[in-house]
């Protein structure tokens, strides 16, 4: 009989003291590969995610997924009481998360070195608008505001127009996906060492990878790269275009040969001897002329005819999806992307699924997220609080 796989983070225990967004994300993505994730919000004031976006009966559809695979206890960790219960929950834990202001855990008696005097191998993640030092590191910070310092909102718009910040948390995803891959690191580290240690991520930081190379650039060349829309500075064409039945495609021709192919499809071959056309920067420099040659050939022909005719040319386009065709696309149906998920509140329901697929040790959605303190008492009798001082420990707020 085939033994079961088992998950790749089984044995891995993680405590998440964090809201909104990038903490809690991270603790999500470690969940999903099967760590043991222990969620802690006040008694009083529970995590803002559970209501941030669309509801269903007044329940936060959005809390459903980035909740899910998380126990659920609370405490008032202001108190002396809720401190050192967390200390004892904390003193076994190889993580915790958290994504209060610099200095609060300091001044409530849990910063890094109180929790690692009880537990040395233990990596303390700390996720901030600023990091945990500098003239800024006090100030509120979401990823809105990352998004705008990181350079992103700049470069985002068309060029007539305002910077654009995104309709999502993009600093939020992006800083939970940095921060992952530190607490692995910090992880990996401790196997030699025996010690655990401290994950400082700034949001305003991670963004900055995504943005290409306009740090160096500017230092190198002094170059400040514009708004251009949908365009690209290194390379054209690449656009949005629509066609005879009002569909939008995206073209990229990131590579030469991908950029002359596009053009002997469309019947301008005579382009692709321009000196311009070379190189993507002297592509991007004539996209106007581009833009017209290859607009107007999708502009007269169907979706369909056009996405058959690049695929033939092995050439890169994809449609435009809303939400609507990815449930119906059949490669995200093959890679099993949307996940169905049975829910104690709403029964069934689907969200996407983990964000890669390991061959042996495959993670899972075990659960969605859970009502506020779901698992409390079985959380805090694991650290020897019986029955009777629980119901003390609610009656003052603590638990």
């Amino acid at each position: 009989m085939t033994e079961p796989k088992r998950d790749a983070l089984t044995d891995l225990k993680v405590v998440e003291i964090a809201t909104l967004f990038a903490g809690p994300l991270a603790a999500t993505f470690l969940g999903d590969l099967g760590a043991d994730v222990l969620k802690i919000e006040h008694p009083r004031q529970p995590d803002p995610a559970r209501h941030h976006g669309p509801s269903k009966d007044g329940v936060g559809l959005w809390w459903k997924v980035i909740g899910r695979n998380k126990r659920l206890a609370t405490l008032d960790l202001s108190s002396a009481e809720g401190q050192d219960l967390f200390r004892r929950i904390a003193k076994d834990a190889d993580v915790v998360i958290e994504n209060f202001r610099p200095g609060t855990l300091e001044r409530w008696n849990l910063g890094y070195d109180q929790l690692a005097a009880d537990n040395l191998g233990l990596i303390l993640a700390r996720v901030t608008g600023f990091g945990q030092f500098g003239p800024y590191a006090h100030r509120a910070g979401f990823g809105t505001i990352a998004e705008a310092m990181s350079g992103f909102a700049a470069l985002t718009g068309e060029p007539d127009g305002p910077p654009t910040l995104p309709p999502f948390g993009l600093a939020d995803g992006v800083a939970a996906l940095a921060l992952a891959y530190g607490v692995m690191a910090a992880l990996h580290a401790r196997r030699a060492s025996g010690r655990g240690q401290v994950v400082d991520l700034a949001l305003i930081e991670p963004l900055l990878w995504l943005l290409g190379p306009q740090i160096t650039a500017y230092d190198q060349l002094r170059e400040v790269q514009p708004r251009t829309g949908n365009r690209s500075v290194n390379n054209a064409p690449r656009n949005t275009y629509r066609t005879s039945d009002g569909r939008w495609l995206a073209v990229s021709t990131s590579s030469q040969s991908v950029a002359e192919r596009v053009l002997r499809l469309v019947g301008h071959a005579e382009l692709i001897d321009r000196p311009w056309f070379a190189t993507g920067r002297g592509r991007a420099e004539h996209a106007d002329e581009l833009d017209a040659v290859v607009g107007g050939w999708i502009a007269k022909r169907t979706a369909a005819d056009v996405s058959a005719a690049f695929e033939k040319a092995q050439a890169a386009i994809a449609p435009i999806f809303d939400v609507r065709d990815i449930f119906a696309d059949p490669q995200y149906a093959a890679l099993g992307t949307i996940a169905p998920v049975n829910d104690d509140e709403l029964g069934d329901i689907k969200m996407q699924n983990q964000l890669f697929r390991l061959s042996e040790t495959p993670g899972r959605i075990r659960w969605s997220g859970r009502p506020h303190g779901h698992d409390t008492a079985d959380v805090l009798a694991e650290i020897g609080v019986d029955d009777g001082s629980l119901a003390e420990l609610r009656a003052r707020g603590v638990a």
